[in-house]
């Protein structure tokens, strides 16, 4: 709203001091990260009294984990905190006709309110199941056949294809801050294009066209690789949301890891959206991608804010309602910057906790079927409680003594920066 106010200003002819910095995404940015977590501080500390006072905590199951039983009672449904100081700062200082922006903030609503609806059963009707997780699925498949359908017809999503010539010509272009840069590049911009490319590590073009998997050609081949796409699109975001769910079992883990992957998402928002940049790199310029750089900085800002309450020992728990919120962000995020392929590397820790669950479960049933019994290659799944478990029969057995809880996040979240760090090496590795 500020930013829409100062830009209908400019159009009227109307400045003052400082104005201008409003056309610089890097200080919108900054505006937006910083005002998430001073909303987070602000309103973090009275809703927690707020839900102390009417004794709206967290439902603990003994599960023999160490510490466990001291948590019951704990706030929950702090992922308000997040989607709110997401929302506020975004609102104030970003471009709302921008169509990037408008799908991340219809997936903060959408998958906040998903996530709202389950906790809020839990929390005040006392059914510790939640939504099914049928009713889950419907919702979040139905968030990702809108956002898949949209990039596929909405003319607003484009990418730019870049065409080798025959010599440098000295270009005159206007970088995502507004200012007029002279370059030399070896590259002309054709005309914005619909396309269903994306990037794709280790290969020198660093692209992927969703067209090769068609099986036919013609007019029922464009049908076949935009279906493809939007399959795949609806995938990630499923994903995503689910992985994140799964991450979220101990103080502060999956917000930690949550604001690892957003920040390498918001650096390659950036680099895309900016044609000097993304020509350097030898990556998709995607125009109109800045306002998802702004989006993530405020993700990033709001996750370091709520950490301050939701660290070991946690004052607050984030709920279905911000990690179901967190993974649909990052999942749509990364498809809207044609980076979700990158995904199973930056959200390694998702995926290996999904799979845990997964291998966990079909072991246990495949076991019991054929030997009567059913046995566990983890101590305990999701894969981080495996490391707070001792004495468990289990196919794997190291570590044999219980880690305290919060070294193992630490130590999540230092195998997520490595992997944030490593996902961005892939630009130059070709």
């Amino acid at each position: 709203m500020i930013y829409a106010l100062v830009k209908h200003l400019q159009e009227a002819g109307i400045h003052f001091p400082g104005m201008g910095l409003m056309n610089y995404l890097s200080f919108r940015g900054i505006l937006v990260s910083v005002s998430a977590i001073l909303i987070t501080f602000f309103i973090g500390k009275p809703y927690i009294r707020m839900m102390q006072r009417r004794q709206l905590g967290e439902t603990i199951r003994d599960l023999g984990l160490e510490g466990q039983l001291s948590k019951k009672g704990t706030p929950t449904m702090g992922g308000v905190l997040i989607i709110l100081a997401i929302l506020v700062p975004v609102l104030l200082f970003c471009d709302l006709t921008n169509i990037y922006l408008q799908l991340l903030v219809i997936t903060l609503l959408w998958c906040g309110l998903l996530g709202f609806a389950d906790d809020y059963i839990k929390v005040f009707r006392n059914n510790k199941e939640g939504l099914p997780a049928k009713a889950k699925l419907i919702a979040q498949l139905a968030l990702g056949l809108a956002i898949g359908i949209t990039v596929c017809f909405n003319n607003g999503i484009v990418v730019r294809e870049k065409v080798p010539v025959a010599q440098e010509a000295a270009q005159t272009v206007r970088t995502l801050d507004s200012e007029p840069v002279q370059t030399k590049s070896p590259w002309k911009v054709e005309d914005v294009v619909k396309s269903t490319k994306t990037t794709i590590p280790f290969v020198k073009n660093n692209e992927f066209d969703y067209k090769w998997l068609s099986p036919v050609k013609g007019t029922w081949g464009w049908y076949c690789k935009w279906a493809i796409y939007v399959l795949m699109i609806v995938f990630v975001i499923m994903a995503c949301s689910n992985g994140a769910n799964l991450t979220d079992g101990m103080d502060g883990l999956s917000a930690g890891v949550s604001a690892i992957v957003g920040a390498v998402i918001m650096i390659l928002a950036w680099v895309g959206g900016n044609l000097v940049n993304s020509q350097y790199l030898n990556i998709m310029y995607i125009p109109g991608s800045g306002e998802v750089a702004i989006f993530m900085a405020g993700f990033v800002g709001a996750l370091i804010g709520f950490l301050w309450y939701n660290s070991f020992p946690a004052q607050v728990f984030m709920g279905d309602t911000g990690s179901l919120t967190i993974g649909g962000i990052i999942g749509v995020s990364a498809i809207l910057i044609r980076k979700e392929l990158l995904l199973p590397l930056l959200c390694g820790i998702f995926v290996v906790e999904s799979l845990s669950v997964i291998i966990q479960r079909y072991y246990f049933k495949y076991t019991k079927k054929k030997y009567g019994e059913g046995r566990r290659v983890f101590k305990m799944s999701p894969l981080h409680h495996h490391y707070q478990k001792e004495g468990i029969p289990a196919v794997i057995q190291k570590p044999e003594r219980a880690i305290p809880e919060a070294k193992i996040v630490s130590r999540f979240w230092i195998v997520g920066l490595l992997l944030g760090v490593a996902t961005l090496a892939l630009l130059k590795i070709r």
